[in-house]
């Protein structure tokens, strides 16, 4: 990208006071660590005031001090490793509270994301899997589970539905039939694996139509995609908070399902006489 924070701090730096330099100095130097401080923090580290910190994100051409961080934070996020993940959130969790401090940023996510989110997309997303002649999930890693929580209410809805097993040597024997009039929705965060990104472009090369549900503009999934759904995943420690897409999938799964009412009507009339006739739900009072 030609014009990320880092390309903006490095062309800026002959006009930068003194005190803005030391903040650029820094962030260039450990952007892993920056992309995750509060401005006051930031100001802090680099012996500056606050407000100095939010004039050089402004500066920078950003509305704001949060602006600028969301830029280094989908600029590292895909790179960072595990450890590296635990050292750069410290300042984010409470260790006093820390069930409070999560709960409290997967909420921030989810308010973040319902206010991104693209109608027009989404409903682009709805339209391409409803008319799609197969669909192929696929989501490899802490995305596994994202992938089989479509795929089991997808399953109640279409006919037409593969779950991708993630074995690297099992996902192209199972997209070998892959073709125009399908769609590949692959879900992938930071760090992006590279066999989603191989699967991604086997689909493309036989023709198919890939939907991505990724975090940003920035993700590789982005580029390569027809359409695309993106939702915060934010970093938590070394763990993926999940809170927003799984919200979103929710959201998805209802949008498809409104679709195609009919037929989701009669699938689950007879699911219900399955349910009742073996006795799938409840037990037995033996008194």
């Amino acid at each position: 990208m030609n014009d990320n924070v880092l390309h903006r701090i490095r062309n800026g730096m002959d006009g930068f006071s003194k005190g803005q330099k030391r903040i650029a100095n820094y962030i260039l130097t450990d952007c892993d660590k920056a992309s995750n401080m509060t401005a006051c923090r930031l100001g802090q580290i680099t012996q500056v005031s606050e407000s100095t910190v939010v004039r050089f994100a402004s500066q920078l051409g950003y509305d704001g001090y949060p602006a600028m961080q969301k830029a280094l934070q989908e600029l590292v996020r895909g790179k960072l490793t595990s450890l590296q993940r635990i050292e750069a959130s410290g300042d984010q969790i409470n260790s006093g509270d820390i069930a409070g401090s999560v709960m409290q940023q997967d909420m921030d996510t989810l308010r973040s994301t319902i206010d991104g989110i693209d109608r027009t997309e989404f409903d682009r997303v709805v339209g391409k899997l409803v008319r799609a002649k197969r669909i192929y999930i696929l989501g490899v890693r802490s995305s596994s589970f994202l992938a089989g929580y479509l795929n089991f209410y997808f399953h109640l809805i279409f006919e037409n539905v593969t779950l991708v097993q993630s074995a690297a040597g099992e996902i192209f024997d199972q997209m070998l039939r892959i073709g125009p009039g399908d769609v590949l929705l692959a879900i992938g965060f930071p760090r992006y694996s590279k066999l989603t990104m191989s699967a991604v472009h086997f689909a493309r090369d036989r023709g198919a139509e890939v939907i991505a549900i990724t975090d940003s503009k920035m993700s590789p999934l982005y580029t390569l995609s027809v359409a695309s759904l993106l939702v915060h995943c934010e970093m938590i420690s070394f763990v993926d908070s999940m809170a927003a897409p799984v919200s979103l999938l929710n959201a998805l799964i209802v949008a498809v399902g409104k679709q195609k009412s009919a037929e989701t009507a009669e699938t689950f009339a007879e699911m219900e006489r399955v349910w009742s006739r073996y006795e799938i739900f409840g037990y037995e009072d033996d008194e």
